[in-house]
């Protein structure tokens, strides 16, 4: 795997998101991040999604996915949202470590993690979507609402700004903000602490947790990802992202 990397940490393995100083998720590192995920949740019991230093994740690489036709960009979209959604289902304990900024696609690979934390400093983390024209993913829609609840959730989905980490906090989009330098250890501690956790019960209660999502993501995703892509190639739609782009 060209563009994550994954380390050992006794029973807890960190993926790490390993393509550039930006983490752009294209086809090849969503690619690679779902084959890490199967390599690890078999051999792990636990697991921290971190990245790098500047950016978690800055999302989707606009450069990239604005080259693609409708059938080239639909694959994409569906092979991420999977990815997504099988972080969310993985039957392990999770977490994130953002040590850097967390935004769009790199905030929803966040909140697929049980939990989610934060390096000091002022890292930005937020949902822009709206303000590219396009609504954000159904799935992450889901998963924010769960995690902050709604009316919190509907100020970040509506409005597209971006929250520093420590405002994240507040809200409970982040679980803790700790030192940078602590950031990963503190993760793993967390996550070692219940990986020690008798297996079946842990994973009952993940998958009562997450059942509600599961089941409306499922019944719902091909209608909801149709809906995105109508966005995505829409002219208005095409010329925000243009322009977006231009900034990578």
């Amino acid at each position: 795997m060209r563009h994550v990397a994954i380390e050992s940490r006794e029973s807890v393995a960190i993926i790490r998101l390993n393509s550039g100083v930006t983490n752009a998720l294209n086809l090849d590192v969503v690619d690679d991040l779902s084959s890490a995920l199967t390599q690890v949740k078999s051999e792990f019991q636990g697991i921290i999604l971190a990245g790098g230093a500047k950016f978690f994740c800055i999302g989707f690489d606009l450069p990239t996915l604005l080259k693609l036709d409708r059938t080239g960009m639909s694959r994409f979209f569906y092979e991420f949202d999977q990815a997504a959604f099988n972080l969310l289902t993985v039957p392990l304990p999770t977490a994130c470590a953002i040590a850097g900024h967390a935004i769009a696609g790199g905030n929803i690979l966040a909140l697929t993690c049980d939990y989610r934390f934060a390096g000091s400093g002022e890292k930005l983390i937020g949902l822009n979507e709206v303000r590219l024209g396009v609504p954000v993913p159904y799935l992450a829609d889901l998963m924010l609402r769960q995690i902050i609840g709604d009316r919190a959730a509907t100020e970040m989905l509506y409005h597209g700004k971006f929250v520093t980490s420590s405002e994240a906090e507040k809200i409970g989009l982040v679980d803790k903000v700790v030192p940078q330098e602590e950031l990963e250890d503190r993760a793993v501690e967390k996550i070692a602490e219940l990986a020690a956790l008798p297996r079946a019960a842990f994973t009952t209660l993940k998958a009562n947790r997450i059942e509600a999502i599961r089941l409306r993501y499922e019944k719902y995703y091909t209608s909801k990802n149709k809906d995105f892509l109508d966005c995505w190639f829409s002219k208005p739609t095409q010329a925000l992202l243009a322009e977006a782009a231009q900034k990578f």
